[in-house]
């Protein structure tokens, strides 16, 4: 927790966590604004769990969120309004404090003056400069203020993020690059299955967003708030502007917990939980090694989803501990999915429906999770037959829940975007389909193939040797064949590691008598447990592409 003092009234800070709220009241804060959409990273606490611990403590807590770049002169005086009506001193708070600082400068210039605004920003560590200049120039903000120019600009820091930038490097040792991210922390996201089962540890998951910043490359640690295409530009958090030759964008997925009505007031406790979340993964295994018997149930959402098999690995892993524990016969497990078939490649099903029969599991397709009572454990479904609807209800002991996903806000409204907000680019190059200097891979695009980092792995070469063709680079251009990877943890110590392509084609890395993925495998689960994690760590993000060569077109 960072608080950042601007006036008696009011201090700012980046994102907080339930946790913190007693130490903020012990501080002398009176009341708490929140102005970040909730969803938007993959470590984010929901308001209303904020909310809760506050009023626990007699504290006002008010829920104004912007989406980032989004900052209107309408979301300022609301703030300044809300801070009128609100005990004093006051903590707003979103995912690094930009946008409530940004929110308390368009509220109070009039009344302060651009120069006393500025001043206490940059106090409290915030440089507004491109804000007081859009103050003086009528809500514009002028775009001959170029705060930094760089050769390649990389959107996001994630697995696509950085590998994509190790894999330029790899390429071009001199090439200029900078990374545009805000979060100080960088998750291995497909570990968080292996925790919620009990056999890694979340802190073997995060390392530091510094840490894994490759050589050479600079980190712009900051916010994209829109983008100007037409002119090879960004606009950053504080009204800051980047200048580019090419871009890449790879900011990841947005997780909409508040779509289910009820679910965020729950998560973390009433045994809701979801492996989605850092936080709650260790919460999972803590839920599964308590229950002795009664009613488990796991979701999935509609699709497009990170990882479209992680439901399933939650609640394999769940009823073999339950197995091994002998307890599995007390236990009755419901798998509610709003799709209409266990997995998307059927090649694949066969394996996983003798585990679906071995634990027991009642399988409910086209079932959609829509709201949680989390006091009186009931989850509440919309279930879909033909063309006939019904609302049902059922009563839970523990409850894994995936959340509906859909692109970041900020890629919803930009100009890359298509119309269902995904990044709109060439399935086979992943170059923008307008706009030719542009890339984009990882979870925000809309090219038809499974949303995974091992994804991202193959995309990542893909899109190093294209850019650099198009800078004239003596590079054969690759295409991207649909590759994802899901292995799916059946037990503990037995994968099916799926691998396929665009329109569902098996597309194996081993031989099949090293690894059938078709069968459950102890060196699949081997792979996944020992060998994945390193392979992350020190090869995918130092661009070494073991097993991930890009493949050159046919013809180009």
């Amino acid at each position: 927790m960072e608080i950042k003092h601007v006036t008696n009234d009011i201090s700012v800070s980046p994102q907080i966590a339930p946790s913190d709220v007693k130490a903020i009241h012990e501080l002398g804060f009176k009341s708490i604004v929140c102005n970040r959409p909730d969803g938007e990273g993959a470590d984010q606490p929901g308001f209303s769990e904020i909310k809760l611990e506050a009023e626990k403590l007699g504290m006002e807590c008010v829920y104004l969120p912007v989406t980032t770049g989004k900052v209107t002169d309408e979301d300022g005086v609301e703030f300044g309004e809300s801070l009128k009506d609100l005990a004093t001193p006051v903590l707003a708070y979103c995912r690094s404090g930009t946008r409530s600082i940004t929110l308390w400068a368009l509220s109070s210039a009039g009344a302060l003056g651009h120069e006393i605004v500025l001043a206490h920003s940059k106090s409290a560590g915030y440089d507004l400069s491109g804000v007081v200049n859009r103050l003086v120039n009528g809500g514009k903000n002028p775009s001959s203020n170029i705060d930094f120019e760089h050769t390649v600009v990389v959107v996001g820091a994630g697995a696509a993020g950085v590998a994509v930038a190790s894999s330029l490097k790899q390429r071009d040792p001199n090439l200029d690059i900078a990374i545009i991210d805000p979060a100080d922390v960088h998750y291995y996201q497909p570990g968080w299955t292996l925790v919620g089962g009990g056999v890694f540890s979340a802190d073997e998951t995060v390392r530091t967003t510094s840490s894994i910043i490759p050589k050479n490359v600079s980190w712009i640690k900051a916010a994209v708030a829109a983008f100007m295409p037409e002119q090879n530009i960004l606009l950053l958090d504080g009204c800051r502007h980047v200048k580019y030759e090419q871009l890449v964008v790879c900011p990841g997925i947005k997780l909409d917990w508040d779509k289910i009505e009820g679910l965020s007031e729950t998560l973390g406790r009433n045994g809701v939980t979801s492996n989605y979340r850092f936080d709650l993964a260790p919460y999972t295994w803590e839920l599964v090694q308590s229950l002795k018997g009664g009613k488990a149930i796991f979701t999935q959402p509609p699709m497009p989803i990170k990882c479209a098999g992680a439901p399933q690995k939650a609640m394999y892993l769940s009823s073999d501990h339950w197995t091994k524990s002998g307890v599995l016969k007390n236990i009755n497990i419901d798998f509610f999915n709003a799709g209409a078939v266990l997995f998307g490649v059927k090649d694949y099903v066969p394996a996983l429906m003798k585990y679906i029969e071995k634990y027991n599991i009642n399988i409910h397709f086209t079932h959609n999770l829509i709201a949680v009572d989390g006091d009186k454990k009931i989850a509440k479904f919309k279930a879909v037959s033909g063309d006939k609807e019904e609302i049902i209800e059922k009563e839970f002991d523990m409850l894994h829940v995936v959340p509906p996903q859909s692109p970041p806000d900020f890629i919803k409204v930009s100009p890359l975007a298509d119309d269902a907000g995904w990044v709109d680019v060439d399935q086979s190059t992943l170059r923008h389909k307008k706009f030719s200097n542009i890339y984009s891979l990882g979870d925000a695009t809309n090219a038809p193939n499974a949303k995974t980092a091992a994804a991202a792995r193959m995309q990542a070469p893909v899109v190093a040797a294209n850019l650099l063709h198009d800078r004239g680079m003596n590079i054969d251009r690759a295409i991207y064949n649909g590759y994802g990877s899901c292995p799916l943890t059946v037990e503990r110590g037995k994968i099916v590691l799926a691998e396929f392509g665009y329109g569902g084609k098996i597309l194996s890395s081993f031989p099949s008598w090293l690894i059938n993925g078709t069968k459950p495998s102890r060196l699949a689960w081997y792979l996944k447990e020992k060998l994945l994690p390193p392979l992350y760590w020190k090869a995918m993000l130092k661009g070494k592409e073991w097993l991930a060569k890009p493949k050159k077109p046919e013809s180009v």
